[in-house]
């Protein structure tokens, strides 16, 4: 279907009734004015047909030729426009202004001949059969004694009247067009005015639809178009009003969305995603831009979280479930589900809270593992205190040889015991004084601290006749708490002692690069294999469990390590090939 514009609408129907009006008055008109017309000519031919038979009266009898002689003369005299005839009682025509009347036929049938015998006046509009033309007659009675004698009549070609009319009717018609022009003119003036502010109000509305809220329609014209601009414009200060409460309100919900640590994802009810925040973007892995409007199965690939979404939309009260996510490298999310209902009760949706629990969980995993290595580490030494004790009682001190065996076994034990408490109390006081910043670092140089730690395993060293070599540049210092380092570097070179062949040799090199310094550990020792690296570094965790208990470790040396870096803002890192030796890096910030 066209759509024309409301003044092209307007414009035709205006027109259209102007135009209408304008040919019915038109038609009224030649219509009036015919008859009029008509009315004058008939009274104009009953004025002449009473002279007419008033001069003819006395000549009927006595002068009958005279008769039609007067016809002939008054013909003359009224330019011959008019006929007159002269009609006996009898119907037989005496005198004729155009014909012979002996060779006219009787007309006691015409019509308003009869007319003017019987009523005294007769007229009619037809062809006259003598002439071969439509004729108007106009018929009076000539009497005498008070007695109709004959009939006067006066008569006139019908086209005569209709040349007089046509006349009339081409001033009609020039009339009607120039008040038709006017009329379009006066319609297209009015369209423009009633379409005008209807057309404006239009344009506003379109900018209403734009966002431009702040525009007015123009309040003027009849009362009803003024009350519609008011009622616009009041309309776009509440939407306006209402626009800014509402984007206020986004704006405060998607600054609580992105600041949240938790993932938020909404769902409507057919599962498709309505939004999604930042967190829950980095923790399902997506993209945020691309996954609009996407059903959660295209979003995201796991069938955990999937069947939890379904089972969330499909419930009435809210769900809870915990998951571990392939696609987020062995995640673990805590999720928590609710419904989201409309005004009418119907379900619109879900939103889905997504929580990462992978650093509490690790730190469960952490939590369980160091009880039971605790628990492992120190039921072994104090088993066999207990037993070698419950040995002495039993035995007695019969034997002393045995009870010095005893005793030294229960020494040594002890010693180990005393040694796992307090690596144990150094990692609980470096991570109480990490937390609480009570460790004080001081920038010195780095050769000395290294150098102390060099002379208190040189005996240990010596016992196994292995050289230290220690390559340290008297320039170079470093931010640190040189206790701290000391003890890192002398856990570092004691364990690589420990697990380095007699006549071996541990190099310790000290660097410093361009954002960092390290502290490099090197011995030719066993070596260590790649797959218990990446463990190297956590409590109680030894490669050859046997082998580190017969040298004396704890298990928790390495440990102390990467604790004594971290308060330094620091990391330590570890290359090591089997058979060949192994390298532990110390690495500090640049001061």
């Amino acid at each position: 279907m066209v759509r024309r514009r409301l003044i092209w609408q307007l414009y035709p129907y205006f027109l259209s009734v102007a135009i209408a009006v304008l040919l019915a008055v038109a038609v009224i008109s030649s219509y009036s004015f015919r008859a009029f017309y008509y009315e004058q000519v008939r009274t104009r031919l009953d004025t002449l047909a009473r002279v007419f038979g008033e001069q003819a009266a006395p000549m009927i009898q006595a002068d009958p030729p005279g008769v039609d002689r007067l016809c002939k003369k008054l013909a003359d005299v009224s330019d011959r426009r008019a006929r007159f005839t002269v009609v006996l009682s009898s119907g037989k025509v005496v005198g004729d202004s155009d014909e012979d009347p002996a060779i006219m036929e009787n007309h006691s049938d015409r019509p308003e001949i009869a007319d003017a015998f019987k009523s005294g006046f007769g007229w009619s509009l037809r062809f006259s059969n003598t002439l071969g033309k439509s004729m108007m007659y106009v018929a009076v009675p000539i009497k005498k004694d008070g007695e109709a004698v004959a009939v006067a009549r006066t008569s006139v070609a019908v086209t005569t009247i209709g040349d007089a009319l046509e006349g009339i009717y081409v001033k009609i018609l020039w009339g009607g067009v120039v008040v038709a022009l006017c009329i379009a003119v006066l319609s297209l003036v009015v369209s423009r005015r009633i379409s005008r502010p209807i057309v404006q109000m239009e344009e506003v509305a379109k900018r209403f639809a734009a966002g431009e809220l702040d525009v007015r329609v123009p309040v003027f014209g009849p009362v009803e178009l003024a009350s519609l601009a008011q009622a616009l414009n009041e309309m776009a200060g509440q939407l306006h009003e209402r626009f800014l409460t509402i984007t206020k309100q986004r704006n405060e919900l998607e600054a609580v969305l992105t600041s949240m640590i938790e993932g938020v994802i909404a769902v409507d009810a057919d599962g498709r995603i309505l939004s999604v925040n930042h967190a829950a973007a980095e923790l399902l892995g997506i993209n945020p831009s691309l996954t609009q409007g996407r059903t959660v199965e295209e979003a995201v690939r796991d069938a955990d979280f999937q069947r939890f979404v379904g089972r969330t939309l499909a419930g009435m009260e809210p769900t809870e479930e915990d998951i571990c996510l392939p696609s987020g490298q062995g995640r673990c999310f805590q999720l928590h589900g609710a419904r989201i209902g409309g005004f009418d009760g119907g379900k619109t949706g879900a939103v889905i809270v997504i929580h990462d629990v992978t650093q509490i969980r690790r730190l469960e995993n952490i939590r369980r593992d160091f009880v039971a290595n605790v628990s492992h580490e120190l039921r072994t030494p104090v088993t066999s205190i207990q037993g070698f004790a419950e040995a002495l009682l039993e035995k007695g001190t019969e034997n002393p040889e045995q009870v010095e065996r005893y005793l030294k076994i229960i020494a040594k034990h002890s010693d180990r015991l005393n040694a796992i408490i307090e690596d144990l109390l150094s990692l609980s006081r470096l991570e109480e004084d990490a937390e609480r910043r009570r460790i004080s670092l001081e920038e010195i140089d780095l050769g000395p601290i290294i150098g102390a730690a060099v002379e208190l395993t040189q005996i240990k060293a010596s016992e196994k006749n292995i050289a230290i070599a220690l390559n340290c540049s008297e320039q170079i210092k470093a931010r640190v708490n040189s206790a701290l380092l000391e003890q890192a570097v002398v856990n570092l070179v004691d364990n690589a002692i420990k697990y380095s062949k007699p006549d071996g040799s541990i190099r310790i090199d000290v660097e410093q690069q361009a954002h960092e310094i390290a502290i490099a550990v090197t011995d030719n020792g066993c070596g260590i294999e790649r797959k218990y690296l990446s463990r190297l570094f956590e409590r109680f965790y030894v490669v050859d469990k046997g082998r580190s208990r017969s040298l004396g470790g704890t298990g928790l040396g390495l440990a102390i390590v990467k604790h004594i870096a971290q308060v330094h803002n620091g990391s330590v890192t570890v290359q090591s090939t089997p058979g060949k030796g192994s390298t532990f890096t110390i690495h500090l910030p640049v001061a």
